[in-house]
């Protein structure tokens, strides 16, 4: 299937740091990319730059065929693009309900009762974001996508700091999305349930990016192995340790 969304061979630099020189992020239908990298090399850039959050130095957007030299987050946002950033989506002036509400009735998408039934917090769904734990702020944050229903998703750091359930909730609700066609992308550091979800790994390193493949590809990569999951993060089967590529332990027990 066709790329929908691409940030292309894109550079940015910060108060004279160069933190991307050549990066490259790519959004299919019906996949969910993730891109993996280590602190600061341009993961969070990159995918800011594809949802019109921040301009690029240099490259181009790419959405639904056209070219885009500058573009902001509400022209993409209007056409189906739906950015979830590392921090709360969700205003703490209203209740879940209220803002799922908002969502459904400005766009076609699940009502927002089926969408909280479907992320499990329907229990949870009068009270206001900043009274829920991380895990029930990113399963609320997931069901205003449903209400959304967007044809692309980039989410920012999603896994980060939630417990293993809520981060299986999020991958399924990845998988439903990507399964009736939206183009998911997902970034983070939490490497084996990042990989669990992934149908293609996108490497960012030394401010450029490497398109590796399917995960199993990755895994057998000899300069990502050694370069981001580490010489013992791969064991001789190929599956992945507890251990994530920052060198502290995944959320994720069962891996």
């Amino acid at each position: 299937m066709s790329v929908l969304l691409a940030a292309d061979c894109v550079s940015k630099s910060f108060t004279g740091r160069r933190v991307l020189t050549a990066g490259t992020l790519r959004a299919v239908p019906g996949e969910i990319r993730v891109v993996l990298g280590r602190n600061g090399v341009g993961k969070s850039t990159l995918i800011k730059i594809a949802a019109g959050w921040i301009q690029p130095d240099s490259g181009c957007v790419h959405y639904d065929g056209r070219a885009y030299l500058s573009v902001r987050l509400p022209a993409l946002a209007a056409q189906g693009v739906f950015y979830l950033p590392d921090h709360d989506l969700l205003s703490s002036a209203f209740t879940v309900r209220a803002q799922l509400t908002m969502f459904a009735g400005r766009f076609r998408g699940d009502d927002p009762a089926d969408a909280a039934d479907r992320m499990d917090i329907a229990a949870l769904i009068d009270r206001r974001p900043h009274t829920l734990s991380g895990g029930e702020r990113r399963r609320a944050e997931l069901a205003a996508v449903f209400c959304r229903r967007p044809r692309c998703l980039l989410a920012d750091e999603p896994y980060r700091g939630i417990a293993p359930r809520d981060a299986a909730a999020l991958t399924e609700a990845f998988r439903q999305l990507a399964a009736g066609g939206c183009a998911v992308v997902v970034t983070g550091h939490e490497v084996p349930t990042l990989l669990d979800a992934a149908t293609h790994v996108t490497w960012c390193t030394a401010g450029t990016t490497y398109e590796l493949g399917a995960p199993e590809v990755a895994r057998r990569h000899e300069e990502f192995r050694r370069g981001y999951l580490g010489p013992r993060a791969v064991s001789m089967t190929g599956s992945i340790s507890s251990t994530d590529a920052s060198g502290t332990k995944n959320a994720d027990p069962s891996r």
